[in-house]
């Protein structure tokens, strides 16, 4: 059984198929999904999506790339959606510095505000992080919280580092591409306690099918790559991600 933390069945890539896709998740044996938000609608629709399924969960959040109007009542609205019972995370949030759309302090101020939130419910944090990895760890260092980086692609040191405040690590498609060292090292080197497998669909596409449209079901082969770089069963990579995963978000 295979648990697939962040994917965006709420993306108009996947969502009007999107039982095509669950379907093609449960033949793989990917037992469990979570439905990411990334900002007010595609939350709405993460919850939406969860009350659908029972083996579905949803997060809802205001992405960095996406919060350049973000108000106070919008993140009323986040707050709201996290009391859903279907709802695990508040997710995915954080810091993008790769793309120049919104201000940094823009982002930092909306980041901050949902880490607010998600304390107040004890629920654990999704994190996207770009180019920013040291701005965010300080900002999740101050908050003393937990939670999961998201698509984690930073070094071994950083990850090591986010781990010592109460994160652990997310892998996902790139991790199987050929030239990726990085992402290979940090499956390589952190302990399979600490990681967790996503695809992040529709994007990222792993390994061999580069260039075509992410699904669900591909977690598979991220599994796969882990179990290859830690010379493990893949049955048990399978097992304990779900273990991590299940842990974080709460699931019993």
């Amino acid at each position: 059984m295979y648990f697939n933390t962040h994917t965006h069945l709420n993306s108009d890539e996947l969502y009007n198929k999107r039982d095509v896709f669950i379907q093609h998740a449960l033949n793989n044996n990917v037992m469990n999904l979570v439905v990411a938000g990334y900002d007010i609608e595609s939350s709405y629709k993460a919850v939406q999506i969860a009350n659908e399924y029972p083996f579905i969960y949803a997060t809802v959040g205001v992405s960095p790339n996406d919060c350049l109007d973000t108000t106070d009542e919008d993140l009323k609205v986040i707050e709201e959606l996290l009391q859903n019972p279907r709802v695990v995370a508040l997710g995915e949030i954080g810091l993008d510095y790769y793309w120049e759309d919104v201000p940094h302090n823009k982002q930092k101020d909306v980041f901050i505000k949902q880490i607010e939130i998600a304390k107040r419910y004890n629920k654990p944090i999704v994190i996207h992080a770009r180019d920013a990895y040291e701005d965010t760890y300080q900002i999740l260092k101050q908050a003393q919280h937990y939670g999961i980086m998201h698509c984690y692609s930073g070094s071994v040191e950083m990850a090591k580092r986010y781990i010592e405040i109460g994160f652990e690590i997310s892998l996902a498609g790139p991790v199987t591409f050929k030239n990726a060292k990085v992402p290979k090292a940090v499956a390589t080197e952190i302990g399979i306690d600490h990681l967790m497998i996503e695809t992040d669909c529709p994007y990222l596409t792993p390994h061999p099918f580069r260039g075509k449209l992410n699904e669900p079901a591909n977690v598979v082969y991220i599994a796969q790559e882990v179990a290859k770089l830690k010379n493990m069963e893949i049955e048990d990579v399978a097992r304990i991600t779900t273990f991590n995963a299940k842990k974080v978000f709460g699931i019993k």
